[in-house]
């Protein structure tokens, strides 16, 4: 695998060698011992899968201590722009985001340790959407802050009027209206 380091620092796009010929294609999609070597060592203790369709935002979502979340995530059919912000108190890129489109095609993964909030718009027709968490889903631990929070400047890359959200995700607050339980250490 390729680590592809981004302006935040920890946060990564994952390039897997890919095998391919007349059959199709290979790739091993996770190996602990290299995540281990070149990213961080860190064990996946839960996977997940949605299924969503063109115009669906997810996000921006994390989970609260003790039970924060490095996430793991891939496309297996379709595409989504994947987003993850800083909310790390004291960070250098605090409230600063990464974006990267991931694709059947292109089979990247994108690594988001904990003190990021992070989310997905649909680009495509339909999405099969896969991550790996460090951490049990812990539902009166969730927190999130608001997708379209205009100092994030997240171009999700949907237009505004085809955008479909939870009942949920249209109703959370600014990041400079949250206090965030994440702090810098570096």
């Amino acid at each position: 695998m390729e680590i592809i380091n981004t302006k935040i620092d920890g946060v990564v796009i994952i390039k897997p060698r890919l095998f391919t010929d007349e059959r199709g294609y290979f790739f091993e999609s996770f190996s602990q011992r290299e995540f281990n070597e070149k990213v961080a060592p860190i064990t996946f203790v839960q996977d997940n899968e949605s299924k969503s369709s063109y115009g669906v935002l997810r996000g921006l979502h994390f989970q609260l201590p003790p039970y924060t979340q490095s996430k793991l995530v891939r496309v297996i059919k379709g595409s989504v722009l994947d987003v993850a912000v800083d909310i790390r108190k004291g960070s250098p890129t605090y409230g600063e985001h990464v974006a990267v489109e991931l694709t059947e095609e292109n089979h990247l993964q994108f690594f988001i340790p904990q003190g990021f909030a992070h989310g997905f718009s649909v680009l495509s027709e339909e999405v099969i959407f896969q991550y790996k968490c460090d951490n049990f889903y812990a539902p009166k631990s969730e927190g999130a802050i608001a997708w379209d929070d205009e100092k994030l400047g997240i171009d999700w890359r949907i237009p505004g009027d085809k955008v479909i959200l939870s009942e949920k995700d249209r109703h959370h607050n600014k990041l400079s209206d949250i206090e965030s339980p994440f702090i810098y250490n570096k």
